[in-house]
Formats: C-alpha cells, structure tokens, sequence
C-alpha cells in the first residue's frame, strides 16, 4: 500500500504554515485504515518541524535584557496562545461522558504501546536472532531498569497534575516555574540514577539470582540503556507538560517515530551486524534520543507558552517540595510494583534459563494487555480530577460507571484475542530451537487471558482514587496486591512446585487482595461524593 504524504510535504512547504488537524482530516481518503491516518499526521509533524516556523511574530517575546521582568506580557501571551487553541482542548466538565473519555484514552493507550514496542521489539529480535540466552539476559535486566524509570515516571505524573491545576487557574507565572523546577530537578534524578546503576549493575543483577550464565550480557545491557535515561526523563517530561496543557496527541506522533527508528535500529544492528545485546540497547538509546529532540523541537517552535528563555533555570524550592509531595507517592506506588515483580523474577530464576525466557515473553504480552486498561484509569483520573474541580458531583459517578464500563468491554475483548492468538504470540519471541519456551508461555496465557477482567476493575478503581486526590489508598491497594502476589509465586512455584502456569494464578491472588482492600472504600466514597452533591 502506497504511503500518502508527497502532498503534506508540498503543503506545508508552499503555505509555510503547519496543516491543522481537520486539514489532515480533508485529505484523508473515506475508509482509510487508522494507521494510515497516524501515518499522515507523523509526516505532517515532520513538516512543520522542518518548516520556516509560524510562530515569529505572533507571540511577543522579551530580549535577553528584559527577560526576568516581562512575565507579565508572557502571561497575556500565553492568555492568546490559550484562547486561540481553546477549541483544541479537552473539557470534561459538561457535554457527553463516554466519548470524550474514550477520545483522550485513545491518544494515551496508543502513546504507551509504542512505548511497549520499544522492548518488545528487543526481545523478538534477540529472541529470534540471538538466542534464549540473550533474551533472558534483556527480560532480566528489566525490572531493575523499570524501578528507575517508574520512579521517574510517577515523579512527572505529580508534576502533571500541578500544573493541570495551574493551568486551569491561568496562573502562568507560577506553571513557568512549575515546569522549569520538575525539569531540573528531574535531570539531576537521573542522572543519579544513570551513575549508580552503572557502577552497581553486576551486584544489583546478582541480587536478583540472575544465572551467571547470563550476568554480563545482562549488565552490559542495563548499563547502554540507563547512559540513556536523561533522555527517557526528558520526553516523558515534556510530554506530561503537553498533556497537562490539554494536547495528549502530539507525544503519541513522536512515539511512533521513536518506534519505527527502534525497530530499524534494531534489525541492522542486531540481525545484520550481530551485535547482539549491546545493539539492541544502542538501538533503543538512540530511538529515545531522537524522540526527546524532536518533541524539544516541537515546543521550540509550537508551545510559545514553553518558551521560557533564562525561566528554564528557575529552580523553587517550594514547588519542588510539592512535586515531590504529589510525585512520591504515584512513583511509590509505581516502585512498589517494580519491587513487586523484581522479587517473583528473581523466584523464576531459579527455576531455569527456558522458564526466564518464557517469563521474560510473558511480561511483554501482559504489558501490552494492561496498558489499555491503565490509560482508560488515567483518563477517569483526569475527568474526574476536572469535575470534582468544577464541583460536579453526579458527574464524578457517572464518569466513574462509563469508565468502568470501558474497563469491562476492552477486558473481553483482550480475553478473546489472547486465548485464540496464544500459541502465535509465543511463536514471535522464540526460534526453532527454543522449543520449550513456547508451551510454557502459551498455557500461562490461556490462564491468565481469563482473569484480565479484575485488573480492568482495579485500574479504574484507582482512576477514580487519584481523581479525587486519594493517592495513598491507590499506593496501599498496590502494596496488598504486590503482597498477595509475591506470597503466592513462592507457595505454587518453589513449595508445591505447580509450574509455570502457576504464574498467573499468583496474579489472581494478587488482585483479589487488592479488590478487597479498594472496594470498602469506594463504597464509602461513592456515598461520599453522592452526601456532598444532595
């Protein structure tokens, strides 16, 4: 199938104006696939990045002299820039419920499966190209990368949340030291990090009861990808800021750049060069890379509202301990998690290479199952943070059924796919010659594939806790179903010896703990909601 394109280019390039959505939307030919239409707008975002810029001119700037003085014109700058794109803008508080929802999920789900392409790429390739060695060298190396970026993760989703609110408010002054306080403080982070995890990775493997059959790739892996985790803070920063400033589309453009340049990456340096492990990390290094410049890019010329000159230095204290308020306890929960699922890796390590690399294929097929799940919760977080803002209280219920509804009819569906596609999936991650690995995913997957409608309740649960400010109860659900799940891997897999399908039975548990814990409290808090609205 041809590729269209040739036209935006020429478009964009005549009119020396970026092509709006509905543009796009005009050229687009009726029953044209959804990837198609991604394919238009990845090209369009290509254009205007490679345009004159439209901006100059529009938007009045201070010199280099008057910069600390003028945050007041910035602000009446920044009040046009809001007004002319405040049709753009996703306002929950009034209107219809579910397709609004459904809309600013779909941008986000898509943005965190590009994502997920980036390892599942690595461990098809490897997998297939390198051998069951390798890949158990990239799957067990994950859950300590993850604790880092997860940490990093729920410190941009605190930060997002503030300036959502400070947004809302129009109090620009206080956003521009907002974003440039999470953005230093965010590099020093990783930094730290990147430096820690460089000079530990061998011990923090064998910690783990990594094999030493597979320890050097392994810390030779762990070490490329975390030289490049300033870059991971980066774009997730300047996305978080994107989406809390109403736009959830454009990182999802730049995440299918960064996919497409990590699976090419990928298969040069990995199948034709035979780098092995430290090429498919170099790979995924340098895909981030490029995602992070080009949505730096992007601002540069499209955000005029980010252009903060010498503002990038401000550095509040204040804020920063409010960021780290809001952002501990969502990265604690997310590192809780890690913690969670470093602990049953390091159980699976025990029990051979083949049960790693089925483990490690396992992992990539769940996270790309949850993913959906997670993003329609963090949708339910943004609607009804907006509602209970705007002081809608039946709105925040209706809300929280339509969302919980969409939990439900995604979860069957992903049930379906899984049970009838296990066997295919597996066959994705091995070769011929592993060929123990694949029934032991594929009867993990038919187990697991029935259970997938609890984490769907669960996640949208915690939506509708973090909407309405209780982030410690989602930490604490976390915890319990992290408790439950751990204690379950070591009865089934190490005392009862149950195999490897006992893996997904220790999630059933895992999340039957957490239901029991979250839905007391949100009876509680739905009668809340409904007392304050009455």
């Amino acid at each position: 199938m041809r590729l269209p394109g040739n036209s935006i280019y020429e478009n964009a390039a005549i009119s020396r104006r970026p092509l709006s959505i509905q543009d796009c939307d005009r050229r687009s030919l009726h029953g044209q696939k959804a990837v198609s239409v991604a394919w238009r707008k990845v090209l369009k975002l290509s254009a205007e990045l490679i345009g004159d810029g439209w901006s100059a001119g529009r938007m009045p700037r201070c010199s280099t002299a008057q910069q600390d003085g003028c945050s007041a014109a910035r602000n009446r700058a920044a009040d046009l820039e809001s007004g002319r794109h405040m049709a753009q803008k996703r306002d929950m508080t009034e209107g219809k419920i579910a397709l609004p929802l459904v809309e600013f999920t779909v941008p986000l789900v898509l943005g965190n499966l590009f994502q997920l392409t980036y390892n599942a790429v690595d461990s098809v390739i490897v997998g297939r190209y390198v051998g069951e060695r390798a890949l158990a060298a990239v799957g067990t190396s994950a859950p300590l990368m993850n604790i880092a970026l997860l940490f990093i993760s729920g410190l941009c989703m605190g930060a997002g949340i503030l300036m959502s609110a400070q947004y809302g408010s129009r109090d620009y002054e206080l956003l521009s030291r907002q974003i440039s306080t999470t953005f230093l403080a965010g590099c020093g982070f990783s930094l730290v990090f990147s430096l820690l995890t460089i000079l530990l990775a061998e011990p923090l493997l064998r910690l783990i009861q990594v094999p030493e059959a597979v320890i050097g790739e392994a810390g030779t892996y762990l070490r490329i990808i975390f030289l490049g985790i300033l870059f991971t803070f980066i774009y997730n920063f300047l996305a978080n800021t994107l989406r809390a400033l109403g736009d959830s589309r454009t990182p999802l453009y730049f995440l299918i750049i960064s996919a497409v340049l990590n699976i090419f990456g990928d298969l040069l340096l990995v199948a034709a060069l035979r780098l092995g492990v430290p090429g498919s990390a170099v790979s995924t290094v340098v895909s981030e890379a490029v995602c992070c410049l080009l949505c730096g890019v992007y601002i540069s010329r499209k955000v005029p509202l980010l252009k903060l000159g010498k503002g990038w230095l401000t550095f509040d204290k204040k804020l920063l301990g409010r960021t780290i308020s809001y952002g501990s306890t969502s990265a604690l929960q997310q590192v809780c998690l890690q913690v969670g699922k470093t602990m049953i890796q390091a159980m699976v390590n025990t029990q051979g290479v083949s049960m790693m690399a089925a483990f490690t294929a396992v992992n990539r097929v769940d996270d790309f199952a949850y993913t959906p799940q997670q993003n329609i919760g963090h949708a339910m977080t943004t609607f009804i943070a907006q509602n209970k803002g705007a002081g809608h209280r039946e709105r925040i219920k209706r809300g929280f059924r339509v969302g919980i509804t969409i939990e439900i009819i995604y979860s069957v569906v992903i049930c379906l796919v899984i049970l009838l596609g296990a066997p295919v999936i597996m066959g994705l991650f091995t070769g011929a010659e592993d060929a123990q690995v694949v029934p032991l995913g594929v009867s993990y997957l038919r187990g697991i594939a029935l259970m997938y409608l609890l984490p769907g309740f669960t996640n949208g649960i915690q939506g509708f806790f973090r909407g309405m400010g209780d982030l410690k109860v989602t930490l604490y659900s976390t915890f319990m179903n992290m408790l439950g799940r751990v204690a379950a891997v070591w009865v089934l897999l190490l005392v009862l010896s149950l195999g490897f399908v006992s893996l997904a039975w220790a999630n059933f548990a895992g999340w039957i703990v957490m239901l029991l814990f979250e839905v007391p409290l949100l009876g509680r808090r739905l009668r809340g909601v409904a007392e304050a609205g009455d």
